[in-house]
């Protein structure tokens, strides 16, 4: 029998460089610890320079090194901006966790909303891992790519979040094109979709929506009593599993979507 490689090798990141967008809170922030606690370098990408640079003290005892960069993703000419400000470098990671999630009747979202939550959730994906892909195969060098969808993707819960669900669909479709064209790339392409998880948008949220309809309590009450774990997860239940996917721990892992939501698509 072959000698396994150790643990501690596959999930190292020493030496790696990647880049997450909305690093600098709830599960993008998780996830740019964990990869930063496994030795990788970060590009870290928000809207706000302030919160990159309290993000960027925050992981400096990791002795890895952060650059920060504060631009909205849902803007492709600022994401083409960004790719030629570091044209210099090959990253090796890509996490595509930035996302938003305004609530909106159905028959009452305009135009606006509707392309707005379309460029950040879904389009920003697209083209992110377009100049990421790009990069690479130029390169002849192999990568991982984690997208961040939702079960909101394949079961939509909430009411007012039909155009956040068809955002979120796409990222599974993007991932899966992508994990079948560039497999023999030795790029591998993989989605989380997180539900229920605890984060400062989703409890802001939440206080304003029961503010309004104090029915959403009992809903929200509902959600958990139908998780096998018993409880809401937390940012780091997602953040280990994309250090796992962007390890060599799932080296033969391309095209999954992973659900990471406390059982609750199985209840």
């Amino acid at each position: 029998m072959d000698p396994l490689t150790p643990l501690s090798e596959l999930i190292n990141l020493k030496g790696k460089l990647a880049i997450v967008t909305g690093a600098t809170s709830g599960i993008g922030k998780g996830i740019a610890n964990r990869l930063a606690e496994a030795g990788a370098d970060l590009i870290l990408i928000s809207r706000t320079e302030a919160d990159l640079k309290t993000t960027a003290e925050e992981f400096a005892h990791y002795g890895v090194n952060i650059q920060t960069f504060a631009l909205d993703v849902g803007v492709k000419e600022k994401i083409d901006d960004f790719w030629q400000k570091i044209a210099e470098q090959t990253p090796n990671i890509l996490v595509n966790n930035a996302g938003i999630y305004p609530f909106g009747h159905f028959l009452e979202t305009d135009q606006g909303l509707y392309q707005k939550v379309m460029d950040v959730n879904l389009n920003s994906s697209y083209w992110m891992c377009f100049n990421f892909i790009k990069k690479l195969t130029e390169a002849d060098l192999p990568g991982n790519i984690v997208n961040i969808g939702s079960i909101e993707a394949v079961m939509p819960l909430q009411d007012g979040l039909i155009h956040y669900s068809i955002s979120k669909a796409g990222v599974i479709a993007l991932t899966r094109g992508l994990a079948r064209d560039f497999g023999e790339k030795h790029i591998r392409v993989n989605a989380i979709l997180p539900g229920g998880i605890k984060t400062g948008g989703t409890s802001e949220i939440a206080k304003d929506l029961f503010k309004l309809k104090l029915g959403l309590l009992q809903d929200a009450y509902n959600f958990q009593q139908r998780l096998p774990l018993g409880r809401i997860g937390e940012p780091d239940d997602v953040a280990k599993v994309a250090l796992m996917l962007v390890s060599d721990i799932s080296s033969y892992m391309t095209g999954a979507i992973v659900p990471v939501d406390g059982g609750f698509l199985s209840s």
